[in-house]
């Protein structure tokens, strides 16, 4: 593949950001990045201890100066956390600087994805079903509207979506070349 943008994974929790990204960007020889691991690494604190302390509102400044810092790299995957899309900067942020895919699961996957993991504050709850269920409501509209590319982890293997992503964002590159290209007059 030619050199390849940035791109950018979105989506809910256990939608499987992590996972795809850190193959996806072995794939491409890029970096990987996170963006939950990156403000853990600057602050020295879990997620979960800036929620408690901070509140949703304090992580989600961390998190916005974090994905302007991390997006104006180059050749890297980024991981973001799943309510990254709620900011309006973000967003722009993410369309403008790179591909942005979506990651898709239904919430049955999401459930069993996360069912066992301890450092999503949002998760703490007694029916974690339904929260899951009341923050897709909010934030699938958000997802869509930002991603390029649209690709369901629910019913793929992890090499199959890998693959799929090149494939597509290379689809996406050659389109978007041809657009630049300038018209060839007779």
């Amino acid at each position: 593949m030619k050199q390849a943008p940035n791109i950018f994974l979105i989506g809910p929790m256990g939608s499987g950001k992590t996972t795809v990204g850190r193959q996806l960007a072995k794939a491409l020889g890029y970096e990987f990045l996170d963006s939950d691991q990156e403000i853990e690494r600057r602050t020295g604190a879990t997620i979960p201890w800036i929620f408690d302390i901070e509140g949703e509102a304090g992580f989600r400044k961390r998190e916005a100066q974090v994905i302007d810092d991390l997006t104006q790299r180059h050749d890297i995957v980024l991981a973001t956390g799943g309510g990254a899309v709620l900011d309006e900067e973000n967003r722009a942020h993410l369309k403008s600087r790179g591909c942005v895919v979506y990651l898709v699961a239904d919430v049955d996957k999401l459930v069993a994805r996360t069912a066992k993991d301890t450092n999503r504050p949002l998760l703490r709850t007694e029916d974690p079903r339904k929260r899951l269920e009341s923050l897709m409501e909010v934030r699938e509209p958000l997802y869509r509207d930002v991603a390029h590319l649209v690709i369901d982890t629910g019913a793929r293997t992890l090499r199959s979506t890998i693959t799929k992503i090149l494939k597509d964002v290379e689809g996406l590159a050659r389109e978007n070349s041809a657009e630049d290209a300038p018209e060839q007059s007779n």
